[in-house]
């Protein structure tokens, strides 16, 4: 989760998005800062005819006296027509357990979230997420998950046998924070580790090329999948993998779709790796993807078919609730 800015965070973030007609429908989009990808959900969501209002989950508040009995500041005391999740912030557990608690609210009310508070909670905690995909029999790397280093130390000398280790920050992403393990001492302290070992099977190369697939899904279709390539075996964009466009396999869109379904996602990132038997395994499903590197190598605006689904979800459930 990125660190929150501070700065003027009572207020909605300010952006100069194209003019949607008036009494457009207003969406939030939750965001630490106006990025590449905000920007472009903006502009998205107007040529849909919808105005996006970025605004900081730490600045909402829950509030009692109020109609609605929450505070979303840009909204006037009103709620959003959806909402979008591109960030929670980094913080203390009260400050993030408040920040989903609000995004709970929200989804009780009937606001359309994407993605839900639950969808975030299961995908952020890559341990919850790897029980779920076990649990739905979707093929991952073998994973193994302890506070404790003494059993982390004693799955190492039992598993680094047959091949490397992974290990993965609980909460991280873009892959920062991976370390390879070879050996017992490639093992941090405890405390480095933030009190928790998340070990995976490390996947070796085919060949001189690291690589791995992106794929993403909205409201249960593939809008668009990337490989990754690298010379280093983190694969990740901002890490320095190129982007190539490529046509998933059938079994790699089965994949995709299980996995997002299992953590009950409506958009999300899934990266799929091929074992040594060439069978495509899923790594984890990532509920606030970036597409920038996608988007360098996809014909259309990936932002405006976000836009355009959440749009249809809003009408489906102002269906819904008409009866």
């Amino acid at each position: 989760m990125a660190e929150p800015s501070t700065k003027n965070c009572s207020k909605p973030l300010s952006a100069e998005p194209a003019r949607p007609r008036e009494g457009a429908p207003r969406i939030a989009i939750f965001t630490d800062e106006l990025d590449w990808h905000v920007e472009r959900l903006i502009k998205g969501f107007a040529r849909h005819g919808a105005r996006a209002v970025p605004v900081r989950l730490s600045a909402c508040k829950i509030d009692t006296t109020r109609p609605q009995h929450i505070a979303i500041p840009g909204f006037h005391g009103g709620l959003p027509g959806a909402a979008v999740v591109r960030a929670i912030g980094d913080g203390s557990l009260e400050t993030v357990t408040l920040r989903l608690g609000v995004l709970h609210a929200l989804g009780a009310l009937g606001v359309p979230l994407v993605n839900s508070a639950r969808a975030i909670e299961r995908c952020t905690d890559k341990s919850a997420a790897s029980f779920l995909l076990a649990a739905a029999r979707i093929p991952t790397p073998a994973t193994f998950v302890t506070g404790s280093r003494s059993e982390a130390l004693r799955i190492i000398r039992s598993e680094c046998g047959l091949a490397p280790l992974v290990l993965k920050p609980l909460f991280g992403a873009q892959g920062w924070g991976l370390k390879l393990i070879r050996r017992e001492e490639d093992l941090p302290t405890t405390e480095e580790a933030r009190g928790v070992f998340y070990l995976q099977r490390f996947v070796p190369p085919r060949d001189v090329w690291y690589e791995d697939m992106r794929i993403l899904v909205s409201h249960g279709e593939i809008i668009g999948a990337m490989r990754r390539r690298s010379r280093r075996w983190i694969t990740n964009i901002r890490q320095g993998a190129k982007p190539t466009p490529c046509e998933p396999s059938a079994r790699e869109r089965e994949l995709a779709l299980r996995a997002v379904a299992a953590l009950g996602a409506d958009f999300a990132g899934v990266d799929i790796i091929s074992g040594a038997d060439g069978l495509p395994m899923v790594l984890e499903v990532n509920s606030m993807p970036g597409w920038s590197g996608l988007q360098s190598v996809t014909p259309y605006q990936i932002a405006e078919r976000i836009a355009g689904d959440i749009m249809a979800a809003i009408g489906a459930a102002a269906r819904r609730a008409n009866g």
